[in-house]
């Protein structure tokens, strides 16, 4: 691999693709592509659509854009990093990954190496991409092109863990594929590769962090609940828990977004396919689907148990993203929750200093309020933006009623004194 006349196209200009692009520029030329073209305008000029990376850092590199495939038709290395959401049935949705194959193979050329980092069930690389690769271009694996995969390890709004400081797992189509991905990422990524066999192995490495997650935080959301009926602190139980050497604190939430809530159901859908039926998957997928309706019943049963009219009451819901610090809003179950509190009749008011007020409005239907108004029955913290971490109880009481319910699903208030007159409530 020669860093003087490598050229790379990373296909898919996301919260994945991006850092990608804008690491690897430093080493070699580099050319970012996305159908989406308000995206690539936005991008040549310095705008992060997904508001991850700084715009000094894009004014600063040597990264170019395009839409147009002729754009990326000279490169000879090419990184897929484009989104595999499930829909509806919660079957997985490769019509990303399959265009961008198709994409590819019109332009793939002799000795050419395609890396993917989308996140896919084992084996998908090797059943799906490789066959589209292969039949529309002509072109023979390991003959002709090598194939390589690396499941990226972004993590969203977290500046601490980021592409440099963070191992990789690579992966190729044959043991000189594996050494071209891992020289090639190695180049880049301080904290080093993880050379695994084969590309099943990490394609299976990347579902396992998810699920383990996804499963781990089920087991805390149905302790809660179950604690909830025995007035117990379920973030008190973790934190006497967590004084044994070998316990690992997970915490109970709302599991939203892509890696955790979506990547389990890449698993049990091959899962199923081969007639295994994954169960305990399945159930910590069932257990976080309820916390939106568990937390909206119990804010229902206690205003009720406060003499309200649940008609004459307002909510008040802090963060709609997914997750801390981030503007991405997929799967969000706040959402879940919102049309929860909605389904009884209360007034719900969101506010959110990271989403964009037009896309929520868009995809969603709903008006974010960008200040608060009257005063609220209820405050739930939903999302922990570092802006909201920041805040004291003489800014909220500004919006609250003197009986208010606050009810922080995030841990986020337990250092605050309240008057006693506000009843708190942990998830």
């Amino acid at each position: 691999m020669n860093t003087h006349s490598d050229h790379i196209g990373v296909i898919g200009l996301g919260y994945v693709g991006l850092p990608i692009a804008l690491a690897l520029q430093s080493k070699y030329k580099v050319t970012g592509y996305d159908i989406n073209s308000s995206k690539i305008n936005q991008l040549r000029k310095n705008i992060d659509p997904s508001q991850e990376v700084d715009p000094k850092l894009l004014a600063d590199s040597a990264l170019s854009y395009t839409n147009e495939l002729s754009g990326i038709a000279a490169c000879n290395i090419y990184i897929v990093a484009v989104p595999t959401p499930v829909d509806e049935h919660k079957i997985p949705n490769l019509k990303a990954l399959k265009s961008a194959c198709s994409a590819i193979s019109s332009i793939l050329k002799a000795n050419d190496l395609v890396i993917f980092e989308s996140t896919v069930y084992p084996g998908c690389t090797d059943e799906i991409c490789i066959p589209i690769l292969e039949k529309h271009s002509g072109l023979k694996v390991n003959k002709d092109f090598k194939v390589g995969y690396s499941p990226e390890r972004i993590n969203p709004g977290d500046q601490k863990r980021n592409i440099y400081n963070v191992v990789k797992i690579v992966a190729g189509s044959d043991l000189e594929a594996l050494a071209q991905v891992a020289e090639l990422y190695s180049s880049i990524i301080v904290a080093g590769v993880h050379q695994v066999s084969n590309i099943k192995v990490a394609e299976a490495a990347k579902i396992m962090e998810n699920t383990q997650r996804n499963v781990n935080i089920a087991l805390m959301n149905e302790m809660s609940m179950i604690f909830d009926k025995m007035d117990i602190n379920t973030r008190e139980v973790i934190a006497a828990a967590a004084t044994k050497w070998n316990f690992q604190s997970y915490y109970p939430g709302l599991v939203g977004g892509h890696c955790i809530d979506v990547d389990p159901y890449y698993l049990t859908h091959k899962a199923e396919l081969l007639g295994y039926n994954p169960e305990v998957i399945l159930a910590g997928k069932k257990v976080n689907t309820q916390i939106p309706k568990f937390i909206t019943k119990k804010i229902v049963q206690l205003l009720l148990d406060n003499g309200k009219r649940l008609i004459e009451c307002r909510v008040l819901i802090k963060g709609i993203t997914y997750k801390e610090n981030v503007s991405d809003h997929r799967n969000s179950k706040v959402i879940d929750l919102y049309n929860e509190l909605l389904g009884y009749k209360l007034q719900v008011d969101i506010h959110d200093p990271m989403a964009k007020h037009e896309e929520i409005k868009a995809v969603y239907g709903i008006d974010l309020i960008s200040e608060y108004s009257d005063k609220y029955d209820v405050m739930i913290l939903a999302v922990s933006h570092e802006e909201y971490q920041k805040e004291e109880w003489t800014e909220w009481q500004t919006v609250l009623k003197d009986d208010a319910i606050i009810y922080d699903v995030k841990g986020m208030s337990s250092a605050l004194k309240l008057p006693d007159s506000v009843i708190r409530l942990y998830l």
